[in-house]
């Protein structure tokens, strides 16, 4: 089995990594496999509603690393996703991303397990925490929880390092990420994924 976990953070090895390390850490010792998958820092095209991607399968920007990761995402068992909080969001960039990435790939997303991880100096984390939770519930991905919020705080590596509650928290969502996973590969060959009806798109004209 194996995890993607994407890191929308402006900074590789910053706040937001530490938290997916500890994450991490916890899934390798249920012998599951994971990566950490930097977005990078470079600027980045936000979606613009093109639907290029619902007849290609691709999105029509193809300078940054978006398809490789949908592709990576549609061939992995789970997937976690880490923010750093800029004005009580998640930043721009990894907005951009994300939205771009789940036009892609989120109707091959179904039933897979999905988390978020929030990194903050101070205040922010619960609305970020909400933002990202909203790109699994549209996909339906059950969302894995832990025993707090899934954040930690600090300005560096070193004061995250501090925020031992948080890693604490980190390491829970490892342990329940990990035994999910464990529970739908044991389930597989015996339990029948839903059978999905077509969908109806209402708009709500006034």
């Amino acid at each position: 089995m194996n995890v993607l976990m994407i890191n929308t953070s402006p900074h590789e090895k910053g706040c937001t990594n530490r938290a997916l390390q500890e994450v991490a850490s916890v899934l390798h010792t249920w012998n599951i496999d994971s990566e950490i998958l930097w977005i990078g820092k470079g600027p980045l095209h936000g979606c613009v509603d093109c639907k290029y991607c619902f007849k290609h399968g691709s999105c029509a920007f193809t300078d940054d690393s978006v398809n490789e990761t949908a592709k990576k995402a549609v061939e992995a068992d789970a997937l976690v996703l880490g923010s750093a909080v800029h004005y009580a969001s998640a930043a721009g960039a990894g907005s951009a991303f994300l939205d771009r990435l789940f036009r892609v790939a989120s109707k091959q997303m179904a039933l897979k397990p999905g988390a978020a991880v929030v990194s903050c100096r101070r205040g922010g984390a619960s609305t970020t925490f909400d933002q990202l939770n909203k790109y699994f519930t549209i996909s339906q991905m059950p969302v894995v929880s832990s025993t707090y919020w899934n954040s930690v705080h600090g300005n560096t590596v070193q004061e995250v390092e501090q925020d031992l509650e948080g890693l604490q928290v980190m390491r829970y969502l490892g342990a329940n990420l990990a035994w999910l996973l464990s529970c739908i590969d044991a389930g597989k060959d015996s339990v029948k994924k839903p059978v999905p009806e077509k969908r109806i798109a209402t708009n709500f004209i006034r």
